[in-house]
């Protein structure tokens, strides 16, 4: 595989976060896809409106030669629609995806590196996820040192503290 940049998102290419919030949302039957239009859900489009537009708002992407393959992102999803992975207003939330090609060779591993390390020096005490339960990516988390912090029948939430982070 070539070699692969992380580097910042470029504001023309904010709109490729549709492509991977779909990516991001966990497919357990590859036969029986979820619709496109989950992403209209206020709760799940709230991870991309008008991304770039909040004070918290910051992406990294995987660039593979000029093509997006990847992208990790950030931002606090407060007031009256709460993302998933809801702690508080001061708490950034992580949402990572990679198209199927490139998972399972350490790219989710840099993108994640990059965004702690970004957090660290930005001043940040924590940042979340959310994640369900079967999803093989729970086990890159925990390397990353996300803890589990709660739970339901289908989702884990997870914290990492930055503070103890070495980003």
């Amino acid at each position: 595989m070539k070699k692969i940049t992380i580097r910042e998102i470029k504001p023309e290419e904010i709109n490729k976060l549709e492509d991977m919030l779909y990516e991001a949302i966990y497919q357990p039957d590859e036969n029986n896809l979820i619709p496109k239009t989950v992403l209209e859900i206020p709760e799940v489009n709230a991870y991309i409106k008008d991304f770039g537009s909040k004070k918290d708002d910051y992406c990294l992407v995987a660039d593979l030669a000029g093509e997006i393959v990847g992208a990790v992102w950030v931002r606090v999803i407060s007031g009256e629609i709460k993302g998933y992975g809801y702690i508080d207003e001061n708490t950034p939330e992580f949402a990572i995806s990679l198209y199927k090609q490139y998972r399972n060779k350490g790219v989710g591993t840099q993108l994640m590196a990059s965004m702690i390390t970004h957090l660290c020096k930005n001043g940040y005490k924590q940042t979340s996820l959310n994640v369900k339960k079967e999803n093989h990516a729970v086990r890159l988390y925990k390397k990353m040192g996300f803890e589990i912090i709660s739970e339901d029948n289908e989702d884990y939430l997870m914290l990492l503290n930055l503070e103890k982070s070495n980003g």
